[in-house]
């Protein structure tokens, strides 16, 4: 099969983001064309990927690839998206899919009606790290795993007038645009939810009009628990971007800062400080610390090269967003959410996201 052409809509922000992996694809695809309202922007791009086009209207692009990789404000996910769903290309979406239950239907429906790849950009599921941490959980090197919690501390401030400050057009605060690929992963790594809470603050975050800050707690039908961390308001961090898994057998540590996936193993029974009987054993090292957006590029180019479904496809994503708009709308309430029918394996045709699927605690 002849190199696919691909074309990047959105070269600032996370387009600017995926250039560095982009270079990396020569082997899979070719970069045949750049689109961004800001010609400078669009023509910059074109010239650190080689691309033999560089345009300001994502409609001239359409005639020069094969599949897209979108990475546009998220309220305009679904236009963009159907556009080039409908004029038969394959689509990477940045995170999130869209901003309503609605608008993802539809971009999902496109795709399925003209059996086209619909793939969202969730890039830590791909990291190899986290690949192989799933790899040793599913294998039983862990145990029986009973918690698993993700910590993502950063700085993100936009500047004045930036689309992302306003909540209609991020399609919410922190927790939706970031805690989205959390979310995605605490899925993936254990099975289907059964109820959460979410808690957040705008405080120290004064430019969100939601929250900035976002903790996440939700139980799994295993028993099993997921919990989130994150916030855009980290004036410092000692944990960065860092996953935990608890086993019966061991703990699982990935640091992207370190870039060393650890096992910590032979904790000492009935000692309440288990720091001096602990031992370490690095499984994995990566010095890549950047967001490794290469690893599901290749994984989305591989897909429409074979036929195969995207391991982030249309409905995971969807179940996970839904997950997210379940636990809004518990949160005002002071109540907790019912989960269920939200797991990655179960029918999204079935699922909602509408209010009034919570509980009292």
């Amino acid at each position: 099969m002849d190199k696919i052409r691909l074309g990047l809509l959105g070269c600032g922000g996370m387009g600017g983001t995926h250039q560095a992996g982009l270079a990396e694809l020569g082997d899979i695809m070719d970069l045949n064309v750049v689109c961004d309202t800001v010609p400078e922007r669009a023509d910059l791009a074109a010239a650190r990927l080689g691309a033999r086009r560089a345009v300001t209207d994502y409609r001239d692009m359409v005639d020069d690839l094969d599949a897209v990789l979108i990475a546009l404000p998220h309220d305009l996910h679904l236009e963009a998206g159907l556009f080039f769903l409908n004029a038969g290309k394959h689509v990477l979406m940045e995170k999130p899919l869209a901003n309503s239950e609605s608008a993802c239907i539809q971009l999902i429906e496109a795709a399925e009606k003209r059996k086209l790849v619909l793939m969202t950009a969730y890039p830590v599921r791909y990291w190899p790290a986290i690949r192989r941490m799933k790899e040793l959980v599913d294998s039983g090197y862990c145990g029986e795993v009973f918690q698993m919690s993700i910590w993502t501390e950063q700085y993100t401030r936009y500047e004045d007038g930036h689309w992302a400050l306003s909540a209609d057009r991020l399609g919410g605060g922190q927790f939706f645009s970031h805690g989205c690929h959390y979310v995605d992963l605490l899925l993936w790594f254990l099975g289907r939810p059964v109820r959460g809470v979410h808690l957040g603050t705008r405080l120290g975050t004064p430019w969100m009009e939601r929250e900035g800050t976002s903790n996440a707690t939700i139980t799994f039908a295993s028993g099993a628990m997921g919990y989130h961390f994150g916030t855009w308001g980290a004036r410092g961090t000692r944990l960065g971007y860092s996953f935990h898994i608890h086993g019966t057998r061991c703990m699982l540590e990935y640091s992207l800062a370190e870039g060393k996936l650890t096992a910590h193993t032979h904790v000492v029974d009935g000692q309440t400080n288990p720091d001096p009987a602990t031992r370490t054993v690095v499984l994995l090292e990566d010095d890549d610390r950047s967001k490794k957006t290469q690893h599901e590029t290749r994984h989305f180019l591989d897909c429409i090269r074979t036929g195969s479904r995207p391991l982030t496809d249309g409905p995971s994503s969807l179940q996970g967003l839904r997950l997210i708009w379940r636990l809004y709308d518990a949160e005002p309430q002071n109540a907790i959410a019912d989960l269920s029918g939200l797991g990655l394996d179960e029918d999204w045709r079935q699922g909602r996201a509408a209010s009034g699927q919570i509980s009292r605690p």
